[in-house]
């Protein structure tokens, strides 16, 4: 049985693939005529990490303090699960020419397990009597 953390992680990334979607088409809907789509991209991207971030901290492994230092930690494991994922994907898709959608779906699988792993022991890290460290 998933333990009451992964749940509160599953329900979390949820939350956040759909805020982030929805930031992004609004960005683009209200700026495209004044901004580069580039520009669109790292504005939602930064409102959707740290949209995460907060997620992450108050709901699915409530840390307290350290709040820089776990947001830029944040920052590291996405940022690794991007690379991990890009590699992935050119390595599914036009090494073993697995289809594009069938790629994306175990890549998604794989970026989801590594992320709650670097949250759970780097972002987010507890030291051994449960207080945060950083």
């Amino acid at each position: 049985m998933m333990d009451e953390r992964k749940l509160r992680y599953l329900l979390a990334g949820a939350w956040n693939t759909v805020f982030g979607y929805a930031v992004g088409l609004a960005l683009y809907s209200l700026f495209h005529e004044q901004l580069h789509v580039v520009a669109i991209g790292v504005v939602a991207n930064l409102l959707a990490i740290t949209m995460s971030f907060m997620s992450y901290k108050l709901f699915v492994f409530r840390t307290r303090g350290n709040w820089l230092s776990e947001y830029l930690r944040c920052y590291l494991v996405y940022g690794g699960s991007a690379l991990l994922g890009v590699c992935m994907l050119w390595v599914l898709v036009d090494g073993l020419g697995l289809p594009f959608w069938l790629a994306q779906g175990l890549i998604i699988v794989l970026t989801v397990t590594v992320s709650y792993f670097g949250h759970a022991r780097f972002t987010f890290r507890r030291n051994a009597v449960g207080n945060p460290k950083g």
